[in-house]
């Protein structure tokens, strides 16, 4: 094993948490995210960052990133290859280490990113990689392509992510105070710290477990992200047995994972003493989900200054001095001239007018309110319940002229979520003329940046109550765009209604007939009369959007939180 390069050496002299994600959005250049779970890892390594707390991430390479969307003359999703170069982002680091995977020794590598922001002092992601000579080619590819391959791979990135990122750690010299787990993804890591913690035999008494399962649940955090059952990873034993190896006490692993299947979740829910949902009704669900488990709401929130268009954040310079590191300061934009807020707005929209015409060819016309949705295309999100009467919305687009925005990429294997896409474009052809629509390809950061600043009003529609929390939502807050929403994750909490945005229906689950009218409903009766007849009245919702939802919902109060509650607490 070679000596770690220097470059790690400023972050190993003090203690850190270590954060284990598979995804993590560093920037918008680097494809190791595919959605909003490596969003909020990168939003919170930004806020720890900002504000002091020291982390390190670890994280995969994935050379090949994702997927690059295109879409074709039928609105179908074709996806490209999008490889990226970590020498030009990261160095390399001179550690490696060896895993056993299939029986054969698995080398793994890796590269330093340094994750800084403009308040700066840093938080080192190693990415693992296992793309090197000395591995058998069939090893070589582990770390290439996000979420790629079979149930066999997927197990043994997590395996890479989970125990060679303990190894990698140990490697580098780093001390660490805990190590917090984003999703089920590296549970694997509670093993490799179990067989660290192992008492002696000889101290052992008859019946004993051998491993110090106080010591571990000690060491571990974890943030569960999902109501979604399916999402949640699991492995036959056997192929557990044939990939990781041995399990030497079989007993204990099905004690702790499941009986019938290895679940990731579980094997995390049971070694973690602090466990949290990622907003107030997702932590309800998840306790019920997980009887007997105690499960704390931390809401989530996004970084302030990577999520602010530059007129806002010009904006909130001139009239909300030290807002970048204070967010909760924006409590006071409702003193922002009318005016001075306004001009921003129509900065920010004309930038994604800009955009779209240069993406799509679609013109869209300033003058017009904007609806935007943008978010991963699955069936539970219903990208398409805004079309469930397209006779009603041509009656509302003529009493009140709108514009349609949308992105978003469908998983390569999810065949509904592809068709939802196509079904977007369905829509667009037969309303053309009608309402201007634009679906803009390939969404990723900076994409979603133009979206959330550029529209008028942004639009999420899940189906109760599968949307964990949500953040496009809250990053609209940033640039005093309001929502309008199904009442499900943050928005449970963020929803003053007729002060921050506006509600769809009621909060209790309801079926996909009784939530598009409430949403024609809302737009009929209250938001696109508002827009058109009371500008005023507009730009106070822009304002309580701003003072109420982005004061709270962002990064820092979020990483405050995990840091008193769940590091040292």
């Amino acid at each position: 094993m070679a000596e770690a390069e220097i470059t790690t050496e400023p972050y190993t002299r003090k203690p850190r948490i270590a954060y284990f994600s598979m995804e993590i959005a560093l920037e918008s250049g680097i494809p190791t995210y595919s959605g909003g779970l490596g969003v909020l890892a990168g939003d919170s390594l930004r806020a720890a960052a900002d504000i002091g707390v020291p982390m390190v991430a670890v994280t995969l390479v994935f050379r090949g990133g994702h997927f690059r969307q295109e879409i074709d003359a039928l609105g179908r999703q074709i996806e490209l290859a999008d490889e990226w170069e970590p020498e030009r982002y990261a160095t390399r680091l001179h550690a490696t280490i060896a895993l056993e995977i299939e029986g054969r020794h698995v080398w793994v590598g890796g590269w330093l990113y340094r994750l800084s922001t403009r308040l700066d002092s840093g938080v080192p992601v190693l990415l693992l990689d296992t793309d090197l000579p000395v591995n058998d080619p069939r090893d070589r590819d582990i770390t290439h392509t996000l979420y790629g391959g079979d149930e066999a791979m997927r197990m043994k990135q997590e395996i890479v992510l989970g125990v060679g990122g303990i190894a990698m750690l140990q490697a580098l010299g780093f001390t660490l105070m805990g190590y917090h787990m984003n999703e089920g993804h590296s549970a694997f890591l509670t093993l490799a710290l179990l067989r660290r913690f192992a008492h002696a035999p000889e101290d052992l008494r008859p019946g004993e477990s051998p491993y110090n399962l106080p010591r571990v649940r000690e060491l571990c955090i974890f943030t569960t992200h999902t109501p979604v059952e399916a999402a949640h990873d699991k492995f036959d034993y056997g192929l557990v047995q044939r990939i990781y190896g041995d399990l030497t006490d079989l007993g204990t692993v099905k004690l702790l994972a499941g009986e019938d299947r290895l679940n990731m979740t579980r094997l995390a829910l049971n070694l973690s003493d602090y466990v949290n949902g990622v907003a107030k009704r997702h932590a309800e669900v998840s306790r019920q989900m997980y009887p007997g488990y105690a499960v704390h709401a931390v809401t989530n929130g996004v970084h302030a200054s990577t999520w602010t268009s530059l007129p806002f954040a010009a904006l909130y310079d001139q009239q909300v001095p030290g807002w970048c590191h204070e967010p909760e300061l924006l409590a006071r934009a409702d003193r922002i001239p009318d005016e001075a807020l306004w001009r921003a707005h129509l900065a920010a929209k004309q930038a994604l007018l800009a955009r779209i015409a240069a993406l799509t060819g679609v013109q869209m016309d300033p003058d017009r309110p904007i609806l935007g949705f943008a978010r991963r295309m699955t069936a539970y999100k219903r990208p398409d319940l805004l079309f469930s009467d397209l006779d009603r919305l041509r009656r509302l687009a003529r009493a009140h002229p709108f514009q349609i925005v949308m992105a978003g990429k469908a998983h390569p294997r999810d065949l509904a979520g592809k068709a939802l896409i196509e079904t977007l474009h369905a829509h667009m052809r037969e309303l053309a003329g009608e309402i201007p629509m634009a679906f803009l390809p390939d969404y990723d950061m900076d994409l979603a940046l133009s979206l959330v600043s550029g529209s008028d009003v942004w639009l999420n529609t899940p189906l109760r109550p599968l949307e964990a929390s949500g953040t496009s939502g809250m990053k609209a807050a940033f640039n005093g765009v309001p929502q309008l929403s199904v009442l499900d994750g943050w928005w449970v909490e963020g929803c003053i209604e007729g002060v921050t945005g506006w509600a769809v229906g009621e909060d209790a689950l309801s079926a996909n007939g009784d939530d598009a009218r409430a949403l024609y409903d809302k737009l009929e009766q209250v938001v696109l009369p508002l827009w058109f007849g009371d500008r005023a009245g507009w730009i106070a919702v822009m304002k309580g959007a701003i003072s109420k939802n982005a004061s709270f919902f962002n990064s820092h109060r979020m990483m405050r939180r995990y840091a008193t509650e769940a590091y040292l607490g």
